[in-house]
């Protein structure tokens, strides 16, 4: 047995060595920034800039080309929002990698591992920003073409790195093809999209299909701000129980794609390090398997009173084997379910701001820094994925501690048949806590019955706060402040405990604070979604959207047309018979232009010259206070 583990991990050293002779992903991860660079260049000499620079007179033969190439619009963008997210996927496997020490091929001193970190973020940015880019760019068909290119070349390495070596040191002989094959499944995806790219523009080039126009506004804002505008039905549909607690379905809102990327990556980001979790949980417990036979054949051999003591060892690596299993599962349903309700809150949260509710937020942050908003978007993404990640170690390690005090409260004392020793502690536990609390309700009663005067009306639901037999009242607060101060001390040790274990169940939930009220600025991750979701608010509310497009569609029209000819469409566009209107329009007129009342019939048709006179007089003053001022719109009845 021993020789054959002998030639078994032999036999996995030397096939690691020899996949180490292969071309393998973190090579070529570093031999990619080469196309990267050409890739962005040729994009960046496409892209011609608005503004022209000093080095457009040196050079002008450019014509203002090398442009800022813009690799996803992060203040919201929501078109090509899955292709994004696919592509956030295909990252999915280096931003992982920049975790392990394996991404770090030289020793390095530890204070230079920051900055050593920072050169790696940007590496693996810039071998991956031609997707982004591809996707992005105006010139449709030479970023389709280079990212089919560039996509290509991605799978057949990845592919062919996953065949030739698949086995790892973690997962055993299928390493590769079980952790990269959500990063594979991404690039096929943005390949399709690329081909569904160059196609479209093809069709477009050939006139075979209308060119899409870009708005301010997407149609489901547009159609957000009808749903505003028209008036909420009486009866409405009850929602289902699915609706009420989970989620209810709003076609009218849309996630922007750094929030679909997030999420995906999390996910990517869960499921690789659940595997890695389990594989590595489970040759820990074979180690100890190992040493607690060692163990045991040294005590059978020298010493039998330890024997007690090695089956207790047994017995815990046994229980602890299992309940690190059945908690493996829960913490990542746990991460997974927490990942979904992000997602909830920040449709949730952008909702009751478009509304301008902001009772929901401390008042610390109802009126966050500008700068603290704008970089919190560049922070949100890496945050929220490693706060996830983070998230799901934490809670499984609790997860554990408390199934393992579960198992050795309840089930081993059952299955050593010592249920009524069981049943006794927890009954004097049980009775304990049963008359703390009872006690403290017994207060509340008391306080309830003897010492608040009664209702002012039978319709009112509790009496009210005022107090009733005040010296028996002050000789209850005296005799009670004694027992008080005893409870106080077991309250004090279960507020830390339920802080403690609250804390640690909501470490990934970067959408609600940890800290108490007070301290909720020392949660950065909270302010980060703070300021993250007002840039959002501000940014991309549906209704400041709409009148952003009317005001750039009647600035338009109005460049295209003359004063009155805009004017008479608006009014071609309205009902003409609107009374109200027509009368508006002429009481501006008059406004205008003072010196026409005159000319209206009902004026000409006077015979009175002190009425004639006195309206003269009114005319010529208003004539002074508007300086004379030129006619507008002539309208008469």
């Amino acid at each position: 047995m021993a020789s054959f583990s002998v030639n078994h991990s032999l036999s996995n050293v030397s096939t690691i060595e020899d996949c180490q002779n292969k071309i393998s992903l973190d090579r070529f991860l570093h031999l990619s920034l080469m196309p990267a660079v050409l890739i962005t260049a040729v994009l960046s000499f496409l892209q011609r800039r608005a503004q022209r620079i000093a080095f457009d007179l040196k050079f002008p033969f450019l014509e203002g080309r090398f442009g800022i190439v813009v690799p996803l619009d992060t203040m919201g963008s929501l078109s090509n929002r899955w292709s994004y997210g696919f592509a956030f996927g295909a990252v999915s496997s280096s931003v992982l990698l920049l975790f392990s020490e394996r991404y770090v091929p030289f020793t390095i001193v530890p204070w230079a591992r920051p900055i050593v970190y920072l050169i790696g973020a940007l590496e693996v940015g810039l071998v991956y920003f031609p997707f982004f880019a591809c996707l992005s760019t105006p010139f449709r068909m030479t970023g389709a073409v280079l990212g089919i290119l560039y996509s290509v070349a991605w799978i057949i390495i990845t592919v062919w790195d996953m065949v030739t070596c698949p086995g790892g040191k973690i997962l055993g002989k299928y390493q590769k093809i079980i952790v990269q094959w959500p990063c594979v499944l991404s690039l096929i995806f943005l390949l399709g999209r690329f081909i569904y790219i160059l196609v479209k523009d093809v069709r477009i080039r050939l006139q075979l299909e209308p060119e899409d126009t870009e708005d301010l506004v997407e149609q489901h804002q547009a159609q957000h701000v009808k749903r505003l505008l028209r008036k909420t039905p009486e009866l409405r549909k009850p929602l289902s129980w699915f609706q009420r607690r989970v989620y209810e379905w709003d076609p009218f809102f849309k996630f922007p794609s750094r929030i679909i990327g997030t999420s995906i990556i999390s996910l990517i980001g869960l499921y690789t390090m659940t595997l890695a979790d389990y594989s590595l949980s489970d040759a820990i417990f074979d180690q100890a398997e190992n040493w607690k036979n060692v163990l045991k054949d040294v005590v059978t051999a020298y010493n039998q009173t330890l024997e007690d003591t090695v089956s207790r060892i047994e017995e815990f690596i046994y229980v602890a084997r299992k309940t690190w299993i059945a908690t493996t599962i829960l913490a990542s349903l746990n991460s997974v379910a927490y990942t979904f309700h992000v997602l909830s809150c920040y449709r949730k949260h952008l909702k009751r701001l478009w509304r301008g509710q902001k009772g929901f937020l401390p008042e610390k942050f109802h009126n966050p820094h500008s700068a603290v908003s704008v970089a919190s978007i560049a922070r949100y993404s890496g945050w929220q994925i490693a706060f996830t990640l983070w998230g799901y170690f934490i809670v499984h390690f609790v997860h554990f501690l408390v199934a393992l005090m579960l198992v050795y409260i309840f089930i081993l004392p059952v299955k050593h048949g010592q249920t009524l020793i069981m049943l006794r502690s927890l009954g004097i536990i049980l009775l304990t806590i049963s008359l703390v609390i009872g006690l403290v309700i017994l207060q509340v009663v008391l306080v309830q019955v003897f010492f608040l005067q009664d209702k002012m009306s039978p319709t009112e639901k509790q009496k009210p706060l005022a107090l009733n037999n005040r010296k028996a009242f002050h000789c209850f607060n005296y005799f009670f402040f004694f027992y008080n101060v005893v409870m106080g001390f077991s309250t004090c040790a279960l507020r830390l405990l339920f802080s403690l274990v609250v804390g640690t169940w909501l470490v990934s939930r970067i959408d609600r604070t940890i800290m108490q009220r007070g301290y909720e600025t020392l949660d950065a991750g909270y302010s980060t979604w703070i300021g993250m979701i007002f840039a959002d608010h501000y940014h991309n509310n549906p209704v400041m959207v709409c009148f952003c497009q009317l005001l750039v569609s009647n600035v338009l029209e109005r460049r295209n047309t003359t004063t009155y000819a805009s004017f008479d469409n608006a009014l071609s566009a309205s009902t003409l018979n609107n009374r109200a209107r027509r009368r508006w329009v002429l009481s501006y007129t008059l406004m205008k232009n003072p010196s026409l009342i005159l000319l209206r019939k009902h004026n000409l048709k006077q015979s009175s010259t002190q009425t004639e006179t006195t309206v003269r007089a009114w005319v010529m003053a208003s004539q002074t206070q508007s300086h004379q001022a030129t006619p507008e719109i002539i309208i008469t009845e």
